[in-house]
């Protein structure tokens, strides 16, 4: 059956992937890929009114709602037109057979209409209900718990008042409500509210939708290598999944602000199961055994771009140029020492990550990370996304942050196993970087590339310098 999915109008790159990710969850390997789409007639793709059909039954419709961030509800729909007698004659050629089971005397019900783009009066909304006499209701009327919810959806066609292209015309889709999205989530979890975040905490919406696409679930395992104040994993957490995180800075994840004010805090403010653990280690040196891999279900992070926060890795600027050797640390010194880092550029970073999700993620296993993107001169973007023999790229959803700065949310599948040849590779290629570090840093460093745009002749363009902390860097 095709249904009606209804979108909020927010994040509209993220809002098909969302539902392949959870038609994948609650139906299957393959189901993902088995969803098929299309646009009712003279709507746009940014439209938030898509036709859907999902590999299995109305249950699975009512899951996938249930659990998205961005589907306002699926419908079974009855009838559509660009008039409402257009529309009465749609709904009276819908089969009987399907309707009357929802229109038994036993049984309550309630309409809502809803509308983009326009507003609609509460005159003119109990008009058009009142208009639906053509539809054999026989039930009673129940507005707190009704047995059956009816939407009638009207989209005006207000050109580009609508935040969309002129090409929408009025459509008016009248349906029965399958599942709805429970936005409980959002007010529950906002930041504001939380007792421990930091400068770069993901924003509650996006955090629950990364785990949508990491698959979160009870069961599974997922690892942050940058957990932050664990804005991931909360999300994570409150879909049932175990959690781990690291961070290459103790102050992190052993103190925080304090007793009752860091990354465990989070988890008690809202009864969650706490992390497995959580781990002082370096994304470039991972403190993994030689012989474990195929540990986590998913891996789901927002790598440091070197924009709000610089990347660091261990070692030192002295250490890996070979000035100086490594040392050892006092044993008076062991429990407050903080071990000095270096610069960690973004190509860098990116291919650790790649290379710690080959080993450590089981067969399947989705890896879900932010990688960053600078917009041309015209406001597009065309990037050539990281690749990895071990993994298939599934997804890529962009969030324009700025005129010349996005960020796309890439999720990949991991299709291929870690093997002697690819370890072998890596090895050359940490080897590379660490000889090499300081060209990796100019050309990796994304903090310059935008805040320190050049011309074509390769010399900076003054008139697009911007400032930034009050001055020009």
């Amino acid at each position: 059956m095709w249904y009606l999915c209804v979108f909020y109008h927010r994040l509209l790159d993220y809002r098909r992937p969302e539902v392949e990710s959870l038609a994948e969850l609650f139906a299957g390997a393959g189901s993902g890929e088995s969803v098929e789409w299309r646009m009712p007639e003279n709507h746009h793709a940014d439209s938030p009114f898509h036709l859907v059909r999902l590999p299995g039954d109305e249950r699975l419709a009512a899951q996938v709602a249930n659990r998205s961030l961005l589907v306002k509800g699926i419908y079974e729909l009855w009838g559509h037109g660009t008039t409402y007698e257009e529309l009465e004659k749609s709904v009276r050629e819908y089969p009987d057979e399907r309707k009357l089971p929802f229109l038994t005397p036993d049984s309550t019900f309630k309409i809502v209409v809803d509308s983009f783009g326009k507003v609609i009066s509460s005159q003119e909304q109990n008009e058009i209900m009142k208009s639906l006499t053509y539809i054999p209701f026989q039930g009673r009327v129940n507005l707190k718990k009704p047995d059956h919810k009816f939407f009638v959806m009207e989209t005006d066609d207000y050109g580009s008042n609508n935040g969309l292209p002129p090409v929408v015309k009025r459509t008016v889709f009248f349906g029965r409500e399958v599942g709805a999205a429970d936005r409980h989530l959002l007010p529950t979890y906002q930041l504001k509210s939380r007792k421990y975040i930091g400068p770069t905490a993901m924003d509650a919406e996006m955090a629950f939708l990364m785990a949508n696409q990491g698959l979160a679930r009870p069961g599974k395992l997922v690892y942050d290598p940058f957990v932050g104040t664990g804005s991931i994993l909360v999300a994570a957490a409150h879909f049932g999944a175990m959690t781990m995180g690291a961070d290459i800075d103790i102050r992190v994840v052993r103190d925080g602000r304090g007793p009752d004010c860091n990354v465990w805090s989070n988890f008690e403010q809202y009864k969650l199961p706490e992390p497995l653990s959580l781990l002082r280690a370096d994304n470039n040196l991972p403190p993994w055994r030689p012989g474990l891999k195929e540990m986590f279900d998913a891996i789901i992070c927002d790598p440091p771009y070197g924009v709000r926060a610089g990347g660091r890795k261990s070692g030192g600027r002295k250490l890996i140029k070979g000035v100086k050797g490594p040392y050892t640390v006092p044993d008076e010194k062991r429990d407050n020492h903080i071990p000095s880092t270096a610069p960690y550029s973004l190509a860098e970073c990116v291919h650790d990550l790649l290379h710690l999700a080959s080993r450590m993620l089981v067969m399947g296993g989705r890896l879900v990370f932010f990688y960053p993107v600078l917009r041309g001169e015209d406001g597009a973007a065309s990037p050539q996304f990281p690749e990895h023999p071990c993994f298939k790229l599934i997804a890529s959803c962009e969030q324009i942050l700025s005129y010349r700065y996005s960020r796309v949310l890439l999720t990949m599948v991991k299709v291929a196993p870690y093997t002697e040849e690819i370890a072998r590779v890596a090895e050359e290629r940490h080897r590379e970087f660490r000889e090499n570090h300081q060209k990796w840093m100019e050309e990796g460093n994304l903090h310059s590339a935008v805040f320190e745009p050049t011309a074509q002749d390769g010399k900076p363009d003054k008139d697009l310098k911007p400032k930034y902390r009050g001055k020009y860097v």
